[in-house]
């Protein structure tokens, strides 16, 4: 009897182990929920020149083009949607988004819950001032004592936490980084903290923050930009053999040279 007992509680516990390990499989196949679904959610914030709309209301960008030509080649549609950057992970985890793909920063610090695909672009953290105060502020050290914006949750923010010569400064966190431009262009705040991409695109003659400039030899810090998923999605080497497709056939430089970009292979 003993033996038959011993040989029940065996093959149950076998038939847990199994069931927890097809479980923990479904959890992590986000392919299959992505093709089963026809659709890949990506959340997104505005920020040029990765996802901004255009005069006719149509959602342009690098990172809106590349998530097409990505999402053509897995057979699904891209559904773009805008999140709050600062609840992400929380907006990734619960499946309200698949994936994170708006100049997204790959951070050390972030992998403990997001996968990242590989990297593909460059970028650092650039302190962006007005024109007019181009002789107050020079250098980190002139900015000691500055008020300075950067978006929430954003490497900006990070930056600005992490820089010594910025320990004392005045610091606020802005819903959006084009928000942050806004409060300097208002002038109530004396500096910005944000991507380089974003800046170079957004900021000086031209643009429609000509009274605005990045302050030269300012580099926060170098970054590299990646796309980021849920713990565990199998959607990370599907996304990486696209994007290696692209580079190799040098459609995604395209994409890079029309919104002044480079790639981490320029």
């Amino acid at each position: 009897m003993k033996k038959i007992a011993a040989l029940v509680m065996a093959m149950l516990m076998v038939t847990c182990l199994f069931a927890g390990c097809a479980k923990k499989e479904a959890a992590n196949d986000d392919l299959s929920y992505v093709k089963d679904k026809g659709t890949l959610v990506i959340g997104i914030t505005e920020y040029a020149p990765m996802n901004y709309y255009d005069d006719s209301g149509k959602l342009i960008g690098f990172d809106t083009e590349f998530a097409e030509a990505v999402c053509e080649k897995l057979g699904v549609a891209p559904e773009f949607t805008v999140i709050d950057w600062n609840t992400k992970e929380v907006e990734l985890k619960a499946k309200n988004i698949d994936c994170i793909w708006n100049g997204f920063t790959i951070r050390e610090d972030l992998k403990e819950s997001i996968d990242f695909s590989n990297a593909y672009c460059k970028n650092m953290q650039v302190a962006v001032i007005k024109a007019e105060n181009s002789g107050k502020y020079t250098d980190l050290a002139s900015l000691a004592k500055a008020n300075i914006v950067a978006e929430a949750g954003s490497s900006g923010e990070s930056a600005v936490a992490d820089c010594e010569e910025l320990k004392e400064c005045n610091y606020v966190g802005v819903s959006k980084m084009a928000d942050a431009l806004l409060e300097v262009k208002a002038g109530t705040a004396d500096a910005a903290v944000v991507d380089y991409v974003m800046a170079k695109a957004m900021v000086g003659e031209g643009t429609d923050y000509s009274d605005l400039q990045i302050v030269d030899g300012i580099e926060l810090a170098y970054e590299e930009y990646g796309i980021g998923f849920r713990k565990g999605s199998n959607l990370v080497e599907s996304v990486n053999k696209a994007m290696d497709e692209m580079i190799a056939d040098g459609s995604l430089k395209a994409i890079a040279d029309k919104y002044g970009l480079a790639l981490m292979a320029d």
